[in-house]
């Protein structure tokens, strides 16, 4: 290796000083840029740049929406080459990794070589690279083993293609990379065509996504294709005005209208400057038109192209009832008129039909596991297997086997005919990964490479099995801490935490007696009996602090209807933590501390409070019964 990368380096001198090369010219020009512009040493080997973890997340978190765009475009893409030894890197404008999808295994070599989450690829201190070349090259490409220009890269092979944003700018770059290739650079020839192409899917569909409320036009050179697979897509206004294009659309209005500046203004291009027709034609190009009959003659060259107008959906007036959709009956069913939580319910009703993973957030018994099951219930999903995993109550020996499965026979004590494994139990439904906070490393490993590529190869198996299932996770402990000290895999992290949602504890929740009105009725259809909560146990149950949160609250309530003599639930039926006031250490939440120097201020005028918080007079009574906060109240 020492000896190639020596020549490899005496090659680069030679280029920079003779301005000549054997290779491509676009390998040639960023050799000479390198040297010339970037002021790089051939003779110095760098390692990988991997930006902090704050920058990741800024680079990613800019980049949020269009990265669940791009998900299934990446993932697809990822299973049809990781068979042959690719790994798939996305990365924004600048270079920066913002996602990775590769064998976990090779984890350490990948890190190395720079073919991770948070590499920076950009020319100007990487050299000649397939991400950093294409940024400045704008074109798709193939730097293979020596065409870099960093001798630590020579034994890399990558491929990139641009992903241009609807108003032509650059947004990201698709780059598959192996650690190890054929020496001819011919060998990534299919390589680089299948990156062009799904690059030009993931454009695509970023244009629709952008502009589903306007019209949309795709055009093919021949009628077979207008419908299935367009090249040029286009999305223009009412008023006919060319608004987003994806890039082949680009180059074709470049060359339409070579002297203008396709979406820049002040001069606005529309649809008619560029072909023989408006948007008041478009109602013709519509599907159910036979495709040889939707044809759109260019002005300038005279070419014909085939087309398909998709309208923009009607537009609705939105009266009162209909700025606010409702929530499904089973999310609906877990909360009462608290903001926090109904806050939560309505992100979560709008992800139910979304294969994004989804993370939930919250203390001990908050009701992670409920959020979950109702999410289910109201997903298409409803029907298939619902599996719950407490992945710190697995045996560590044996988890790898408990969620993945084994063959007959695959180790010592493994059953005689095999274990499907919960992963496998839950196909086709949703698998819940409570407490994921605690699995180990190894699992956390092979779980990541199950989301990446859908298919998992049971323990002892020689071959994958493909799953279907929606993942979603939850957990009491701070991952990003847990990333920090090693115990979490950061790449998981952000496999798993498409969307977050936060559950607050019980001791901030503002629908607590509705909570308890709740339970209490469900105790009374289950025993037949008529129970109630007397004032004193209502009283000293709104003080408590509720550790526990909401499993704790059962248990109390479960405990109390056992124990009562009669129907009438008092003080000394509850359990002895409630009845002596054992808060542990208890502190008031800072919206209940605000509430009562408010209270104080205005001589505890609740109408003063309501009208200074922009709130109905109730809510105030609800958080004040709520902190019990009526025991700071002097008497008069």
């Amino acid at each position: 290796m020492r000896g190639a990368q020596s020549a490899h380096i005496d090659e680069l001198v030679r280029a920079a000083a003779e301005r000549s090369s054997r290779r491509d010219v676009i390998i040639h020009d960023s050799w000479v840029r390198c040297v010339d512009e970037h002021k790089l040493d051939p003779s110095v080997l760098r390692e990988a740049r991997i930006v902090t973890q704050g920058q990741f997340r800024e680079h990613r978190d800019a980049m949020d929406e269009f990265l669940h765009t791009a998900r299934f475009g990446v993932e697809t893409l990822y299973r049809q080459v990781s068979g042959l030894g690719y790994v798939l890197l996305l990365t924004d404008a600048n270079g920066v990794t913002v996602d990775f999808m590769g064998d976990p295994t090779f984890d350490n070599n990948c890190r190395k070589a720079g073919l991770y989450l948070g590499a920076d690829w950009n020319e100007t201190h990487a050299g000649t690279c397939a991400v950093g070349t294409c940024i400045i090259a704008g074109e798709a490409l193939t730097v293979h083993q020596t065409d870099h220009f960093d001798a630590t890269h020579i034994p890399l092979t990558c491929t990139a293609a641009p992903i241009y944003d609807p108003s032509g700018a650059m947004a990201a770059v698709l780059d598959i990379s192996a650690l190890r290739s054929p020496e001819p650079k011919t060998s990534q020839f299919l390589a680089q065509q299948l990156v062009i192409s799904f690059a030009h899917k993931i454009e695509t569909a970023n244009l629709l996504n952008r502009f589903r409320h306007e019209w949309i036009l795709r055009l093919a050179s021949c009628p077979e294709f207008a419908d299935v697979d367009p090249d040029v897509v286009i999305a223009v206004d009412g008023s006919g005005r060319i608004i987003g294009v994806n890039n082949r659309a680009r180059i074709l209005l470049q060359q339409e209208a070579p002297k203008t500046d396709v979406l820049t203004p002040p001069r606005a291009l529309y649809i008619s400057d560029i072909f023989e027709c408006t948007v008041d034609d478009f109602p013709f190009y519509v599907h159910s038109r036979p495709s040889e009959q939707r044809g759109l003659r260019l002005r300038r060259s005279g070419r014909t192209l085939f087309g398909h107008a998709l309208p923009p959906p009607p537009k609705k007036t939105a009266g009162p009832a209909q700025r606010e959709r409702p929530l499904p009956a089973g999310l609906a069913a877990l909360a009462g008129e608290d903001d926090a939580m109904r806050n939560v319910l309505s992100r979560a009703a709008k992800l139910v039909n979304t294969q994004m993973g989804l993370l939930i957030h919250g203390e001990t018994g908050t009701g992670k596991e409920h959020l979950t099951k109702a999410l289910h219930n109201v997903s298409p999903r409803v029907g298939k297997p619902f599996i719950a995993v407490n992945c710190a109550a697995l045996p560590e020996g044996l988890i790898e086997s408990e969620l993945f499965g084994h063959e007959a026979g695959s180790f010592t004590g493994a059953k005689a005919k095999g274990k499907k494994g919960l992963v496998l139990e839950a196909n086709g439904g949703t698998l819940f990964l409570d407490e994921i906070g605690d699995m180990p490393l190894t699992s956390q490993t092979r779980l990541l490479r199950v989301l990446a590529e859908r298919e998992l190869t049971p323990v002892g198996a020689t071959r994958p099995v493909p799953v279907d299932i929606r993942v979603i996770a939850a957990t009491h402990r701070d991952l990003v801490d847990l990333i920090k000290s090693g115990k979490f895999r950061e790449d998981l992290y952000f496999r798993l935490s498409g969307a977050v949602l936060k559950l607050p504890p019980l001791r901030d929740r503002l629908d607590f007696d509705w909570l308890v009105d709740k339970m209490v009725a469900e105790r009374r259809a289950q025993s037949g009996r008529t129970f109630t909560l007397s004032p004193a146990a209502l009283a000293r149950m709104r003080q408590y602090d509720w550790p526990g949160n909401i499993r704790e609250l059962i248990n109390a309530l479960d405990y109390a209807c056992a124990i009562a003599e009669g129907d009438l639930i008092q003080l000394d039926d509850l359990p002895e933590r409630i009845v002596s006031g054992d808060h542990g250490d208890k502190k008031m939440p800072d919206s209940a501390e605000d509430l009562l120097a408010d209270l104080r201020r205005n001589r505890w005028n609740v109408s003063q409070v309501a009208r200074l918080r922009g709130v109905d007079r109730t809510t105030i009574h609800r958080q004040i019964r709520r902190h019990g906060l009526m025991t700071f109240k002097l008497p008069d």
